[in-house]
């Protein structure tokens, strides 16, 4: 049960982030200059960390 709550926090953390870089594109300007390639780089981060969060889950949880 608690691994299912972080895979979603980690899931959640990525949906955020995919939407901020893709409203800083759609607001366009100095906004998206400055922000959309750095927040889409921590998206692909954040997208790492969540497929590691997801496959320790799914390890621990098969030993059971």
């Amino acid at each position: 049960m608690t691994g299912q709550i972080v895979v979603a926090i980690a899931i959640a953390v990525v949906a955020l982030i995919l939407s901020a870089g893709l409203y800083s594109l759609w607001v366009g300007g100095d906004v998206s200059r400055t922000w959309s390639n750095r927040l889409m780089r921590i998206r692909v981060l954040a997208q790492f960390i969540a497929i590691l969060i997801i496959m320790a889950v799914l390890y621990f949880t098969s030993k059971s």
